[in-house]
């Protein structure tokens, strides 16, 4: 008896013991989370929703990684989040506004030897992409295509030995296949955005008259839609840099551009370490301070660190300024680069503080947001596939296009247009649900939704028009009756107007 009780005791202990490790285990172990491919495999048809990483304030970034993240050097690994969606939902539309890529300087540092890159493609070379050979074989073909314009008399690729000042490089280039490439696995092979067939008027592509923006949406296009027709593209051009079409006409607009440029020189001037880094760069070189001012240095300090070039030297074959006659040879620094960087991050704080950007911003971005807004309202309220409006829209721009966007929608914590940012606006379909629920534009949209997506990360519901909607209580998606009534009234409050016309001839004081 004294034995049975024993080994009962003995077999509770065990299993207390085994009872107590387990609950130890379930309380502290961490599970791995899964990638966005990872996820959504394993949920299937029943899967809720592929969440995005939750956003938080990442630590900030010392000048030179910031200026690193800025090159966006083609060899890095992406894990983007465009065509994800909750299942059953139908892909609409797609619109991507994108930076050109990398380029050569705009401008050259006097006194110093210009960088020696080679614009010419050759697949041979690095940065390189499985589909550059059969692009550049593609773009000798373009006479076959429809041109608006002066478009058709720009180079379709980058071609000089020596790169002309803003060209096009090789890496813009491949950055753009690439970024062609991912929306081509994320629209064509996930969700068949656009058959083989594919009608002219359903791929919509529009370039300033820079040869960078042709060619960089030329190579997105290409890794997007491989030997696309030439027979049934037509490059259209936008004639201003904020692509506001017939809606250009906006002094108000003009006026706070003026008090911002204002802002910033006041605030320049007033930083007594970028003063002196700027003596001492001039100094350096050779030549007086406001001739490197001029000269912008910080563009060309930037196409050396992307290439991974030394910085520039003073040319020992020049006559050095008087005010220095023994620099010769002297060189421009990291060090000195760093504080021009951290003096462009101090004027992004205090820009969005005063805030004239930021009322630009919504008179700059105005026009594409509402010729975005219209064609995703006209395909929410179509009942047959498109065929006469533009499923797939493709805006090739520049950091001065992209940067008012951002900030228009109320992203001004993001970062600076890199090279080849994109901009991505989805349009999707709910299987039908109950009228008006969830969706404050109304009108025919209501089960129609937006997500907005920078450089591959969903920010959504970072954006001013969907920051306060409940997505646990209503829809975990954003009504696109948010936006459509976002770019048609909301925006303009920040101006205190009520419309794009009413805002653009306010007297600014």
């Amino acid at each position: 008896m004294r034995m049975l009780a024993r080994n009962r005791f003995i077999l509770l202990l065990a299993v207390g013991l085994v009872l107590a490790v387990l609950s130890f285990s379930l309380q502290h172990l961490q599970l791995m989370p899964l990638g966005p491919m990872a996820e959504e495999v394993s949920r299937g048809k029943s899967r809720k929703r592929v969440n995005p990483v939750v956003h938080t304030d990442a630590p900030e970034l010392d000048p030179i990684t910031e200026a690193y993240n800025y090159c966006n050097l083609p060899n890095q690994t992406e894990h983007t989040w465009e065509g994800h969606s909750l299942a059953d939902y139908k892909l609409l539309s797609v619109h991507v506004m994108i930076r050109h890529g990398d380029r050569y300087p705009l401008y050259s540092i006097p006194q110093t030897k210009r960088p020696a890159i080679d614009c010419v493609l050759s697949a041979n070379r690095k940065p390189s992409h499985p589909l550059l050979s059969s692009f550049i074989s593609h773009m000798a073909q373009g006479g076959r295509g429809h041109w608006d314009a002066s478009l058709g008399s720009l180079p379709r690729v980058p071609s000089h030995s020596s790169c002309d000042l803003g060209e096009l490089t090789q890496t813009g280039i491949v950055q753009h296949l690439k970024n062609g490439e991912i929306l081509h696995q994320a629209y064509i092979k996930r969700h068949n955005l656009l058959s083989t067939d594919w009608l002219p008027k359903q791929v919509w592509v529009e370039s300033t008259g820079k040869s960078r923006t042709l060619q960089s949406g030329l190579a997105l296009l290409f890794g997007f839609l491989p030997n696309f027709p030439w027979s049934r593209l037509t490059v259209r051009q936008q004639w201003s840099t904020l692509f506001c079409g017939s809606s250009c006409d906006c002094p108000a607009r003009n006026r706070y551009l003026d008090l911002e440029q204002k802002r910033q020189y006041r605030q320049r001037i007033s930083d007594t370490e970028l003063e002196r880094t700027y003596i001492a760069m001039a100094t350096a070189l050779g030549v007086a301070t406001r001739t490197l001012r001029a000269a912008n240095p910080i563009d060309s300090l930037l196409c050396h660190l992307c290439h991974g070039l030394p910085f520039p030297c003073a040319n020992p074959n020049s006559n050095s300024h008087p005010m220095n006659p023994n620099t010769q040879g002297a060189c421009l620094t990291l060090g000195h680069f760093a504080v021009i960087r951290r003096q462009q991050r101090d004027d992004k704080r205090e820009r969005q503080e005063v805030g004239f950007y930021r009322r630009y911003a919504v008179l700059a971005a105005y026009p594409y947001l509402n010729r975005t807004a219209q064609r995703m309202e006209a395909a929410a309220k179509r009942k047959r596939k498109a065929t006469e409006e533009p499923v797939f829209s493709l805006a090739s721009a520049h950091d001065v296009t992209l940067a008012p966007l951002l900030s228009a929608l109320g992203l001004e914590g993001a970062a600076f247009p890199r090279f080849a940012a994109r901009l991505v606006f989805e349009l999707w379909k709910s299987p039908e649900m109950k009228e008006g629920k969830g969706n404050k534009g109304g009108g025919g949209v209501e089960n129609a939704f937006v997500r907005v997506l920078y450089n591959g990360q969903d920010l959504t519901f970072d954006t001013e028009f969907c920051r306060e909607h409940d997505r646990h209580a209503s829809h975990p998606l954003c009504p696109l009756g948010n936006f459509l009534h976002f770019v048609r009234r909301d925006m303009f409050s920040i101006v205190n107007a009520t419309s794009y016309q009413e805002a653009c001839h306010q007297t600014v004081l």
